[in-house]
This record gives structure tokens, C-alpha cells and sequence, in this order.
């Protein structure tokens, strides 16, 4: 009985060979969020180490998002930002006291939009597309960002992965979008900021833009992004050029 509720709910499939038009675009958070601020503190409180400091602390982060995902032991990614923090200052031997703490924490809530992000993002409205968020990032985090980068009234949903307690690439937390809008899964693009988001995607079944803004090699894992660019014009014209 669930599983045909479940299916009454399931918007019908494209026919074989057709080719779905894109209803709506979930964005990862960094695609949107610019994260260099919090790069710049960090090398502002520790001079000479603030780059190691990154990398250690944003490779942490997203491998405790795994684990706690494969060993089903959830936090949610304020958590995981804190505790990769801690392990980062500790294998670094930084004097990372409360005060340096909070204010690199703080600065995850506090984070402005790329200087193309206004611009595609109207567009894309205007064009009749359907925004949200589907992000690893809480709810606080994400609507305290969205008031910060001046983002109100551009998005429909800010979801969170913590709604499915559980962290991209997991399929329930791409799931998460199809839910929210009512859409089949092929309505909507998924635009990622880091390359194992744009595989999980591509896997789960999403249409999907890398919004490459480092200018990363793919992933190895056997599957490519529909599309890629450095910034969201790039993804503006893809959108056009699958509607």
C-alpha cells in the first residue's frame, strides 16, 4: 500500500528517448556562497598557516560526513564543521582558543554571494525557473546566509540535509529536492560545487552543472557532470540550451 502511495506521488517519467525540460535548479551551497572570507581569517589568525589550516579542516569536515553517514551516527554539520575544526587545530599544533574558534565558526554564518550570483540568479527566475537550496548545511546556516548575502525572496526552499539526517551523496538527501518541488528528478538540475557532489547527483539521476570555480580536474569515479563552467552565466546558458 505505501510503496503505490508512494508512486501516486511520483511525477510520470519523460517517454524513452525524450528528453525532459528543467523546471527548476537545486544548488549546492557554494555555488552560491562565496567561502574565500573565511580562508582569509583563517591566515589572519594564524599568518604562514592559514592555507593548511583549509585544507585540513574542509578534508576533515567532509570525511566525518561520510563516516557518520556510512556508520549511522548523525550530527548535524554544525557539529562536523566544529569537530573538524578541532582535529584541524590539533594536528596543526595551532593555538586555536575560544575566541579564534568562534570567530572562524561565525564565519560560516556570515558569508556574501560571488559578484555573479545576483545576476544569473534573476535570470534564471525570470525565466520561470524554480530555485532551492540543497545543501549539507543546517537551516541556521543556511537562512542565516541567505540574510547576510542578501539572498531573501530569490529562493523557494533552503533545504537541508538535515531534514533526512543524513549528508549528500546519500540518494536521500538529493531526494530531498524531488519532494519538495513535486518534481521527477529529471526537471531538475543540480549545480554542484565540488566534484564528488556533482558524481553523487549524476548518480542519484539529477540533470547536473559543476559550477567548477577552482578549476578542478573531474573526479575518478566513472561518471561526468551534463554540463560544467566557472561561474553561473555558464549555468544560465545551459539551462537555456535544455529548455
Amino acid at each position: 500500500m505505501s510503496a503505490s502511495c508512494a508512486a501516486e506521488r511520483r511525477p510520470a517519467r519523460p517517454r524513452p528517448g525524450a528528453r525532459a525540460k528543467i523546471k527548476a535548479i537545486a544548488f549546492d551551497a557554494f555555488p552560491i556562497l562565496d567561502p574565500r572570507p573565511i580562508a582569509a581569517l583563517a591566515e589572519e589568525l594564524f599568518p604562514g598557516k592559514g592555507a593548511l589550516l583549509m585544507d585540513t579542516w574542509r578534508v576533515r569536515q567532509f570525511e566525518y560526513t561520510w563516516l557518520r553517514t556510512a556508520s549511522q551516527r548523525y550530527v548535524d554539520f554544525w557539529q562536523v564543521t566544529g569537530d573538524a575544526l578541532s582535529f584541524a587545530g590539533a594536528m596543526l599544533k595551532l593555538d586555536l582558543g575560544e575566541r579564534e574558534r568562534a570567530r572562524l565558526l561565525g564565519a560560516y554564518l556570515e558569508l556574501r554571494a560571488w559578484p555573479d550570483v545576483l545576476p544569473a540568479l534573476r535570470s534564471l527566475r525570470d525565466a520561470g525557473i524554480r530555485l532551492v537550496f540543497l545543501s549539507n548545511f543546517t537551516p541556521r546556516m543556511l537562512e542565516a546566509c541567505i540574510a547576510s548575502a542578501r539572498l531573501g525572496g530569490l529562493f523557494e526552499r533552503a533545504l537541508s540535509a538535515d531534514q533526512a539526517r543524513t549528508y549528500k551523496p546519500d540518494p536521500r538527501a538529493y531526494e530531498l529536492a524531488v519532494d519538495a518541488l513535486g518534481l521527477g528528478r529529471e526537471e531538475i538540475v543540480f549545480a554542484a560545487f565540488a566534484g564528488w557532489d556533482a558524481a553523487g547527483a549524476r548518480w542519484f539521476g539529477y540533470p547536473t552543472f559543476w559550477v567548477n570555480r577552482s578549476s578542478l580536474p573531474a573526479e575518478a569515479l566513472g561518471v561526468s557532470a551534463d554540463g560544467a563552467g566557472e561561474g553561473l552565466s555558464d549555468l544560465v546558458e545551459f539551462v537555456r540550451a535544455r529548455g
